[in-house]
């Protein structure tokens, strides 16, 4: 009882509560700049948390965590500018409401989810976080590879009208998922065209923020509209969107648990939850016609889903040692610096600060559902601004966040030049979603593949046999099938509807 007392007294601590505040708010905001995500926000901080106590340190990180993941969902919703893959889908279904004059609507459908994702990821990690690293040891690299194929699986719900720009789009991503040095190959590299910068391969904030917000902003400077929407803004309430969200509870349901999954699996993250949450979604929805052009469902599945990987991401780190993410590594670096060494006897030799962190991280929660509700109707006033000013504003940050990525000039012309090819692609009509997803999954679904290469080899046995017949991938293995199958008959459908249409 005492121990629990004393737990208490540490979360509620008006200092804690005033990191734990302030990092949400410094989340959200980074969250919210294109280029600017989770790794970035919490490193730049990190040198603050030197002189406080491990608990204090930890919480507010983990707040900048928790709150990048509600903020990338801002620049979505109101600019179609995601800087990092985690808001990618909600820039699908966020931006044509923002245009709708429903950007306040979306935006309560994102903080509502997140909050909601997130606190479902916590718990899990709280109550299950034995059972989940057990889970998560049994991933081999056949197993990996079948969750990366099933990510690409998804890009059948994120094709578009034409299935075949969309597989032309995934195509293009993963082959610059190749370019730098072969991992599986020492000393070889792979489509750098004697570039040195090229060595280390394209990184995904570059890409991204070239292919969503420079390419976005360029076509806004074409528009001769004064102000990004032109209809009148729909007053909508917070008990509104949370009525429409418990409505579709299943959709909810199902993200969350796809969420705390995925994120457990090292190596993997909210953008593959994301989309993954977003496939699903459009895969079980009875409307597919209308995903694409403001769905509520391509809003709270992905939001919710990349929520509930953060406290997932937790469980491999505090119970293994292992980060299951780029920012919880960077937080695994702040617990050494503070003496303490993630794993087992975390629990054991620092009991009070593992389950301080792990209770304390619901409050990250609730700051960032009151931060970000009372924020929205500020951040929707965005769209009311001129497009002479946003621009500007926008491209500046797309240029930080691009050169952030690795301290590199090189990055930054990358990203350009992918924003000019953006436009390009929306002239003709090519889905730069398909394009993302293949960056984010090409690297992962290789290199498990050559694993189970050499695995297979070593042990004698056919690869093919290696991958599929293993108890979790056979499982997996009819999970991918299942999507193939619905998102080739969706497609079907609706090249079928609109053959009928034409006649």
């Amino acid at each position: 009882m005492d121990f629990i007392f004393e737990i208490m007294v540490s979360m509620f601590n008006p200092l804690t509560l005033i990191l734990i505040l302030f990092g949400v708010c410094v989340g959200i905001f980074v969250g919210a700049m294109p280029g600017l995500n989770g790794p970035i926000g919490v490193a730049l901080l990190l040198p603050l948390t030197y002189g406080l106590s491990p608990e204090n340190g930890l919480l507010m990180l983990g707040g900048i965590y928790m709150g990048t993941g509600f903020g990338g969902s801002v620049s979505a919703i109101l600019l179609n500018c995601p800087g990092a893959g985690v808001a990618a889908c909600t820039a699908l279904e966020g931006y044509p409401l923002a245009l709708k004059g429903r950007g306040k609507e979306a935006l309560y459908y994102s903080v509502l989810s997140s909050s909601i994702g997130g606190l479902v990821g916590l718990l899990a990690m709280i109550f299950f976080t034995p059972l989940l690293v057990e889970v998560a040891l049994k991933f081999g690299s056949a197993e990996m590879f079948l969750v990366a194929v099933a990510g690409l699986a998804v890009v059948g719900s994120i094709l578009g009208k034409s299935p075949s720009r969309g597989f032309f789009a995934v195509a293009l991503g993963l082959l610059i998922s190749m370019v730098g040095i072969d991992s599986m190959a020492v000393g070889k590299y792979r489509l750098t065209f004697g570039f040195d910068s090229l060595v280390p391969g394209i990184p995904l904030i570059p890409a991204s923020v070239g292919f969503f917000a420079i390419t976005e902003m360029l076509t806004l400077s074409r528009n001769q509209s004064q102000n990004i929407v032109d209809v009148p803004f729909q007053e909508f309430t917070v008990f509104q969107a949370l009525k429409n969200i418990f409505r579709k509870w299943f959709v909810l349901a199902k993200s969350c648990l796809i969420g705390t999954i995925v994120g457990i699996l090292p190596g993997t993250g909210g953008a593959i939850a994301s989309f993954v949450s977003y496939g699903e979604a459009k895969r079980s929805a009875k409307d597919h016609k209308s995903f694409g052009n403001g769905n509520i469902e391509g809003i709270i599945a992905p939001e919710s889903s990349n929520n509930a990987a953060i406290g997932g991401s937790f469980v491999p780190m505090l119970a293994l040692g292992i980060p299951g993410s780029a920012t919880s590594a960077i937080m695994f670096g702040a617990l050494m610096i503070h003496g303490l060494q993630p794993g087992p006897k975390l629990f054991v030799e620092n009991a009070h600060m593992a389950y301080t962190f792990m209770l304390g991280m619901l409050l990250t929660v609730i700051c960032m559902a009151i931060a970000g509700i009372l924020g929205i109707p500020l951040f929707s006033k965005i769209l009311k601004i001129k497009t002479t000013y946003i621009v500007p504003t926008v491209l500046v940050f797309a240029m930080i966040g691009a050169y952030s990525a690795r301290n590199n000039v090189f990055d930054v012309l990358l990203a350009i030049i992918f924003g000019f090819v953006g436009v390009f692609f929306k002239k003709a009509r090519i889905p730069i979603a398909p394009i993302i997803l293949g960056i984010i999954l090409g690297k992962i679904t290789e290199e498990n593949f050559r694993r189970c290469l050499v695995a297979a080899a070593a042990e004698g046995v056919n690869v093919v046999n290696y991958i599929f017949l293993r108890p979790l991938s056979i499982i997996l293995t009819v999970f991918v099938a299942v999507i193939i199958f619905t998102n080739f008959k969706s497609l079907v459908f609706a090249k079928k509807m609109t053959k009928n249409d034409a006649d």
